[in-house]
């Protein structure tokens, strides 16, 4: 390992260290330290090795964070960590983060908090305006339509 890949190993062990990331996130920032190719490969691989970079964990961590702090839906979850190339298993893993209970309370609610910020008086475009509301953080049309049968 030459002195200019043990510098990057360094300076990317620092940089998953500081919170999680991906391998595109390493790979990105080791291309604008110049550092490309093989020797990228060599320290992401060293990275996993030494445990600094692990997808699976990142994935769990990114879903139960988006889900908890922004109240964010498993579909716009899904999208972003699939945007950040996790796929497969570590998505899988990400997604069972979220409990089936957790879920359908945070929506119902999102939408309780929501309803009493909107001023209408008509029932259908407050009904209207929460569906969209919803579906706009990433919740599932089916269960958005659920909570909100189950409130009238």
């Amino acid at each position: 390992m030459t002195e200019s890949i043990k510098d990057a190993l360094r300076k990317a062990a620092m940089f998953c260290a500081y919170q999680e990331r991906t391998q595109q996130d390493v790979r990105d920032r080791l291309k604008e330290w110049g550092v490309w190719g093989d020797d990228a490969e060599e320290v992401i691989a060293e990275l996993i090795q030494q445990n600094y970079l692990n997808e699976e964990r990142f994935a769990k961590s990114f879903a139960g964070g988006k889900f908890r702090v922004k109240g964010w839906g498993k579909r716009k979850i899904k999208q972003h960590l699939q945007q950040r190339g996790i796929t497969g298993y570590n998505l899988d893993q990400a997604m069972k983060e979220i409990a089936p209970d957790d879920y359908r309370t945070t929506l119902a609610d999102l939408l309780d908090k929501k309803r009493r910020t909107l001023r209408d008086d008509n029932p259908l475009v407050i009904k209207q305006k929460l569906v969209r509301y919803a579906l706009s953080k990433g919740y599932e049309s089916d269960m958005v339509w659920q909570v909100l049968g189950s409130e009238d």
